[in-house]
């Protein structure tokens, strides 16, 4: 467990397990470009404001495991043979990024426009999810892979901007204090970083999942 006085100066480094995986084709390429421009988007429109865009990206991060658990389960069927524990692991991640949206709610309260933006977003974004899944499910995972870069790289600034007092440390959600097991006086501060641990797992998990597909070997 993880409490403010144990928190050492280094955690504001991002996690180094796999930090960034350099395009080896084309679909990587086309994944990699597709997150710099929702990155773009992104900083655009929330600037510096990471409560609000943690809440509207975080539920757009809870539909692939979703869609690709599905669709994984479907393709089970249908083949008849094992699953290799992906749809486990990816309806889990689907449940873990809902748990970050249900936190950051609480703590970011999100405007009438920001909830207008998530619907939309969502609704979009499951679609082309979806279709992207069906046509190349290797693509879809590099994208998720690529997402789940930016999304450690996001919360190493808000972190570092909680640090610096930019942003209040203020006392964390007990839903959040539930959920990561966290102490009773946890701060915004300790759920940033069980938050973008989180994170780092997907993305290896999904950059894993694209090499996987790549390789033939499922």
């Amino acid at each position: 467990m993880t409490t403010p006085s144990s928190i050492q100066s280094n955690e504001i480094t991002q996690p180094s397990a796999r930090p960034h995986h350099e395009p080896e084709d084309f679909s990587d390429r086309v994944a990699l470009t597709i997150t710099k421009a929702l990155r773009f988007f992104a900083d655009t429109f929330f600037a510096h404001r990471y409560g609000n865009r943690a809440v509207v990206l975080e539920t757009v991060a809870a539909v692939p495991g979703m869609v690709a658990g599905a669709l994984q389960h479907l393709k089970a069927l249908r083949r008849m043979q094992s699953d290799h524990g992906w749809i486990r692991q990816l309806l889990d991640e689907a449940e873990n990024e809902r748990m970050h949206l249900m936190t950051f709610i609480e703590i970011a309260q999100p405007s009438c426009l920001e909830r207008m933006l998530i619907v939309i977003a969502q609704g979009v974004f499951y679609n082309l999810f979806f279709l992207l899944y069906i046509i190349s499910a290797k693509t879809a995972h590099r994208l998720v892979g690529y997402f789940e870069e930016e999304a450690v790289f996001s919360y190493t600034e808000y972190l570092a901007g909680v640090d610096n007092g930019t942003y209040k440390n203020v006392p964390a959600p007990q839903l959040a204090i539930d959920y990561w097991q966290l102490s009773a006086d946890a701060t915004l501060r300790d759920v940033i970083l069980v938050v973008r641990d989180d994170e780092a797992v997907h993305r290896d998990v999904n950059h894993h999942f694209a090499d996987e597909l790549a390789s033939g070997s499922v």
